[in-house]
């Protein structure tokens, strides 16, 4: 009986020491974060997982040495940089980003079973890469720009099906900026100089066209008046047009003297062949 007694006061006396000596502790888990709330081992008490903690706040004043692991659960962008050998034997650069979180209420399996803070690069990278090599190498260099919507879902299937049983979710994934090799970006540059110029030329071909269809019905013009001149100006006509002339010069103030060759009957000559 006095054993027991004395460990009861025994105990109690390192209670009364441990809070007057300030060894209350109070995990607290800031905002945006799920803190997973565990014992250090002791003399007393279990050790080990006590319970969770949604931040901002706090888990609660307690004797025993309660500690806190605070995993962030917000939407997190995790970006990954390829340089994949494609299917027509092309180094293609690329990024892929995917916005993952850590579903809430689920810390304690995040810690136990997915390496605690450090669950993307141990759980989640390498297999995240080994879908996007896999889904890009189907493709041909040429095909990625033209695809990049469709190899993005692809790859976001693949890996939400690959986190299903896990407390990790994918909320959004996109592939950036794709660099081909020098090689291919002046090919491009120099296939896109060369339709620039055919461009041009058939632009002047075309206007030279258009300015020999004008040439062209300027010269129907001409002929067709030519042929109406040949046609209308007969030598009467003409010596109509004589007289009348003359008859202005003579009625002209100025007029002084006219030398005019004349015909037969006093009108001008008019030679036609």
């Amino acid at each position: 009986m006095r054993r027991i007694i004395y460990i009861i006061v025994s105990a109690a006396f390192l209670m009364a020491a441990t809070l007057g000596t300030g060894g209350c502790t109070n995990p607290h888990a800031p905002a945006g974060h799920e803190g997973y709330v565990f014992e250090d081992p002791r003399v007393f008490g279990q050790g080990g997982f006590r319970g969770a903690v949604q931040g901002p706040g706090n888990y609660g004043i307690s004797a025993w040495r309660n500690r806190v692991v605070n995993i962030d659960v917000r939407p997190t962008t995790y970006t990954e940089e390829f340089s994949i050998l494609v299917k027509d034997d092309l180094n293609v650069a690329f990024r892929v980003h995917a916005v993952m979180k850590v579903e809430q209420g689920q810390v304690q399996s995040v810690v136990e079973g997915f390496g605690s803070e450090h669950w993307y690069p141990r759980f989640i990278k390498e297999p995240f890469r080994t879908i996007v090599r896999q889904s890009v190498q189907e493709y041909a260099s040429r095909e990625l720009k033209a695809e990049r919507d469709t190899i993005a879902a692809s790859i976001e299937t693949e890996l939400s099906a690959y986190l299903e049983a896990t407390p990790f979710a994918v909320i959004r994934l996109a592939v950036g900026n794709i660099d081909y090799p020098p090689v291919v970006s002046q090919a491009v540059e120099k296939k896109l100089a060369a339709k620039q110029l055919l461009e041009e030329k058939e632009t002047q071909r075309e206007i030279a066209q258009r300015d020999a269809e004008i040439r062209i019905e300027e010269a129907k013009g001409i002929a067709e008046a030519q042929k109406i001149i040949n046609t209308t100006l007969t030598s009467n006509y003409l010596q109509h047009e004589a007289i009348q002339t003359q008859r202005a010069m003579a009625n002209a103030p100025n007029h002084t003297t006219v030398y005019i060759p004349v015909g037969t009957n006093g009108l001008p000559l008019v030679h036609t062949r």
